[in-house]
C-alpha cells in the first residue's frame, strides 16, 4: 500500500455541546441534545419525541455513544417550539454533566450505588455552572454490569469497595476517598477548572499519562436487575428515523415495557419486557444480538447530514457490516474529525474528496496508508485485505 503524502485540511472540531435550547449547526440543520432527568423515558414519551422530530426536524433521532438522545434537522424557527413541546413530555436536566451507569441503584452486581454521590456533586457544582466549559463531564461509576469505565471523563469516581471511591482526573488515578469526602474532592477539582476558564478540561490539570484502555461495556442482551431484567436494544450506528422509533415504542408498550433507560453504545434498555420482545425488535431493524457486526462499527452521519462529510458514512457502514471480520472494529468517518469514534480503531475509512482513506490501527485524523475507490472497500476490510 502506498503512503499518502498530503491530506485534506481537517475540519475544525466544535468546542461546545448542543443542548435543547442551543442546538448545534450541522449539515442537515440544527442538532439538539435532550438530557433526560434520570436518563429514562416511557415508551409513549419516546414515541412523542420521535413524532416531534418529524414535525420540527428531519425525523432523524440519535442515541450517542455516551447515551445521549439527539434530534437532527431542526431550523431556527422550529427550535423553540420543539424545546417547549419536549418539556411537556419529559423533564430535562441542565447544569454540569454528571453521568452514572444506566442501571445505577438497580444493579445487583454494582459495588456501591452512585446516585447519592452524583446528586451531591450536582448540588455543589451548581454555582460554578457558568464558569465551566460545556464539555466538562463527571462520571460516577458503580462498577456493575454496565459501566462507563471506557468513556472519557474530566473527573471520575469509580467504586473500589463499598463506600470507597477512586478519584481520577482525565482518566489518571489520583487517590481513594470515602463516600463522605468524595463530593468535596470533586468540587475542589471543578474549582480549579473554573479558575482556568471555560476552555479548561481535566487534562489541563494533570501530566499526560497512560491512555484509558478500559473496554466500553457491552449493552446488548439481557441484564439482571435487583427486581426484574433489562433488555438492551441498540440503534444501528446510533440513529433511527422517527417512524421506526415510534414502531419500537408501540412494540415495547405491547410487551409490557414501562420505561426505557438510555445507555452507552447507542442503546435503549427496555425494562421488564415480556417474552419475544427482542426478536420482534430485531425485525424492525434494531440491534438485539451481541454478535451483530454493526455493534463493532462506528459511523457518523457523513455527507447525508454534515457539511464536512465527503461520504455517506452510515450507508457505507451498513453495506460493509457483513464483510467485517470477527473481533475487528471498523470506524467509517465522513471526514478527518472522526466524531463517531475519536479513539483508535483497527480499521478506519475516512471520506476524502477523491475516495476513502484507509487507516490501520489509528484514528480518522492519521495519515492513511492508501486511498480506495468505492469498489475496493469490501475487499480491503475483509480478512485478506488487512495489513
Amino acid at each position: 500500500m502506498s503512503i499518502v503524502s498530503s491530506m485534506p485540511t481537517a475540519p475544525q472540531r466544535r468546542g461546545a455541546c448542543p443542548t435543547l435550547d442551543a442546538p448545534m449547526q450541522t449539515g442537515d440543520g440544527l442538532l439538539a441534545r435532550i438530557r433526560l432527568v434520570g436518563g429514562q423515558l416511557t415508551p409513549s414519551a419516546l414515541a412523542a419525541i420521535a413524532a416531534l422530530a418529524a414535525e420540527h426536524g428531519n425525523g432523524q433521532v440519535e442515541i450517542s455513544a455516551r447515551g445521549n438522545l439527539q434530534v437532527r434537522g431542526l431550523t431556527p424557527a422550529s427550535t423553540a417550539p420543539f424545546a417547549d413541546a419536549v418539556r411537556t413530555i419529559v423533564a430535562v436536566e441542565q447544569g454540569l454533566v454528571v453521568e452514572t451507569p444506566p442501571l445505577a441503584g438497580d444493579d445487583p452486581t454494582e459495588i456501591s450505588d452512585p446516585r447519592p454521590l452524583a446528586a451531591a456533586i450536582r448540588v455543589l457544582a451548581a454555582p460554578l455552572h457558568d464558569q465551566l466549559g460545556p464539555k466538562v463531564t463527571v462520571v460516577v461509576d458503580s462498577r456493575g454490569q454496565i459501566t462507563r469505565a471506557g468513556l472519557k471523563a474530566d473527573i471520575g469516581l469509580s467504586a473500589s469497595a463499598p463506600g470507597r471511591w477512586l478519584l481520577t482526573i482525565a482518566d489518571q488515578s489520583q487517590n481513594e476517598l470515602s463516600e463522605a469526602d468524595a463530593p468535596a474532592a470533586v468540587l475542589a477539582v471543578l474549582r480549579q477548572l473554573a479558575e482556568r476558564g471555560t476552555g479548561a478540561r481535566g487534562s489541563d490539570l494533570v501530566p499526560s499519562g497512560k491512555p484509558n484502555t478500559a473496554k466500553v461495556s457491552a449493552t446488548i442482551g439481557v441484564f439482571n436487575r435487583t427486581r426484574g431484567i433489562a433488555v438492551g436494544v441498540a440503534l444501528p450506528f446510533g440513529a433511527s428515523d422517527s417512524s421506526a422509533l415510534i414502531a419500537l415504542a408501540d412494540l415495547a408498550a405491547s410487551h409490557g415495557v414501562a420505561a426505557f433507560r438510555l445507555a452507552p453504545q447507542h442503546t435503549l434498555l427496555a425494562i421488564d419486557p415480556t417474552t419475544g420482545f427482542a426478536a420482534s425488535t430485531a425485525e424492525l431493524g434494531f440491534v438485539t444480538d451481541p454478535s451483530d457486526p454493526r455493534i463493532r462499527i462506528s459511523a457518523c452521519i457523513g455527507s447525508a447530514g454534515c457539511a464536512s462529510g465527503h461520504v455517506p458514512a452510515r450507508a457505507i457502514a451498513e453495506k460493509l457490516a457483513a464483510s467485517l471480520p470477527e473481533g475487528t472494529h471498523l470506524h467509517v468517518s465522513g471526514c478527518t474529525k472522526g466524531c463517531a469514534h475519536p479513539r483508535r480503531a483497527a480499521l478506519t475509512l475516512v471520506g476524502w474528496p477523491d475516495g476513502y482513506g484507509l487507516v490501520i490501527n489509528g484514528t480518522a485524523g492519521d495519515t492513511p496508508q492508501t486511498v480506495l475507490r468505492a469498489d475496493q472497500l469490501e475487499s480491503a476490510i475483509g480478512p485478506s485485505g488487512q495489513g
